[in-house]
């Protein structure tokens, strides 16, 4: 094997893709049959031949390549997935290879490092305190914590984890009581339903609270929630908020919630797959004001902050929470030893993780905390100049004002036409974006993650949903 050829055929090819990618030249999605796929990609033949390599590499990546979704592509507009940057992609490439699973540090001492140090650097941006480089040294000092995890499904979860530690301490040897609970708007992302079920509460574990016209939790509706909750024979593992939501990407009041479940002694954690990158930027960090109040903090860099998938990060404002949430025996890796370092295994879900922290650091690294800002930045402005373009025609309506890089609008007509719509767009291939339901009504949803697309594109994508809605 030539790794040096190799990787120099894949890069090329990779910088083909980009420029055409970037410039139009091919569609943002092409779905082709799964059969035709399998057989076009000669999956069967490769595997058993073997040494796929050189000229036989090369058109394996062109037809690959050629078979993905590009987010690169200004016309990208559907899902909260980063495009990324190279140099994150850099880091992937780098973390594949030498291949350290660094749940434990002596697997892994760059890897770890470098997430311990990420971790830290988010906890400031919240405005929690960061983990001393010496863990030892501590003392009594309270501090944050934190663990990279495989996604934001996995952090909410851990979170949910910690959180039911905290309220029940013996659970890992008794198991569950009957009585457990949570507090969620209807409009939190799915993975709270999905941690529910995992937790064994169950979807009518989850108390739904009030929420206004925009799906924003009313702060003054919290008491009537608990006593409900109460009313039951229930007790909340935690309250969960949205910052943002993810069918329309409004904030919900952090502040306000936060007092109420200090003054009740309720976990309050805060879904920020999403929107919690507008942290970096002084233009929009209002929108999370509040956030320091939460007891946990989920956090996707695979989102808004350019970095390859997956990267998400679950924050604690007390590391103790995180450090005691899990309870298990594993002579192998649990016993005392020389540590230079920190193990991150008894914070997280997986047994062994990919040192996730290289990918975000290299990004941070390559456009620096400014930069990142003023890319949150850009797409907040977009998107709000493609609201102020679309809510001034009168065919076409949008749900809320964003606050966020996502907006959600409809064409006149029915749910079934939004449906038509998004197919039509999907089946030409110069635009790709999702929908959405909400208060009842299907929406078409644009994502801006790419910092390519521009007012410009937005005014394609309306006369390209005209043209399909009237040939019906």
């Amino acid at each position: 094997m030539s790794f040096v050829t190799d990787a120099k055929i894949v890069i090329e090819a990779l910088e083909a893709y980009y420029r055409q990618s970037i410039s139009r030249e091919k569609p943002v999605i092409d779905q082709p049959a799964l059969e035709r796929l399998v057989t076009d990609l000669e999956l069967a033949a490769s595997v058993k031949a073997g040494g796929l390599s050189g000229q036989r590499l090369s058109q394996f990546i062109g037809k690959y390549l050629s078979s993905t979704t590009r987010l690169h592509h200004p016309a990208y507009l559907a899902h909260q997935v980063a495009v990324p940057h190279p140099s994150g992609a850099l880091g992937s490439l780098i973390d594949g290879f030498t291949n350290n699973p660094m749940s434990i540090y002596e697997m892994g001492p760059g890897a770890a490092g470098i997430e311990y140090f990420v971790v830290n650097w988010l906890l400031e941006r919240v405005g929690w305190g960061p983990a001393p480089l010496n863990p030892r040294d501590a003392g009594s000092q309270e501090y944050g914590g934190g663990v990279l995890t495989h996604g934001g499904s996995l952090a909410n979860l851990t979170a949910l984890v910690a959180a039911r530690s905290r309220l029940v301490p013996g659970i890992w040897q008794e198991g569950n009581p009957p009585d457990l609970a949570l507090l969620a708007p209807a409009e939190c992302h799915y993975s709270i339903g999905r941690a529910a079920g995992i937790l064994g509460i169950g979807r009518r574990g989850i108390y739904p609270l009030d929420v206004d016209e925009q799906g924003r939790i009313l702060p003054d509706r919290l008491p009537a929630a608990e006593r409900r909750l109460r009313a039951d024979g229930r007790r909340a593992i935690a309250l969960v908020a949205n910052a943002c939501s993810t069918p329309v990407g409004i904030y919900d009041p952090l502040q306000e919630i936060g007092e109420f479940c200090h003054e009740r002694n309720i976990w309050f954690h805060v879904d920020g797959a999403h929107g919690a990158s507008a942290l970096l930027s002084k233009q929009h960090r209002h929108l999370l004001r509040g956030v320091e109040l939460a007891d946990s903090l989920t956090w996707d860099a695979h989102k808004l902050m350019r970095t390859p998938n997956l990267c998400a990060a679950l924050l604690v404002r007390d590391h103790r929470t995180l450090d005691h949430a899990f309870e298990q025996e594993a002579s192998y890796l649990f016993h005392e030893k020389d540590q230079p370092g920190f193990d991150f295994i008894h914070r997280q879900m997986e047994c062994t993780k990919a040192g996730l922290g290289l990918r975000l650091f290299l990004v941070l690294a390559a456009l620096g905390e400014r930069g990142l800002a003023e890319y949150i930045e850009h797409q907040f402005q977009v998107t709000m100049e493609a609201y102020a373009y679309i809510q001034g025609l009168p065919d076409f309506e949008c749900a809320v004002r964003p606050q966020s890089n996502i907006l959600c609008f409809r064409f006149q007509g029915n749910d079934e036409l939004q449906l038509r719509v998004r197919s039509g767009l999907i089946a030409r291939g110069n635009f790709y974006l999702s929908t959405t339901v909400f208060q009842g009504r299907r929406y078409l949803r644009a994502v801006f993650m790419n910092p390519e697309t521009s007012l410009e594109d937005i005014k394609g994508l309306i006369h390209e949903i005209r043209s399909l809605a009237a040939k019906g």
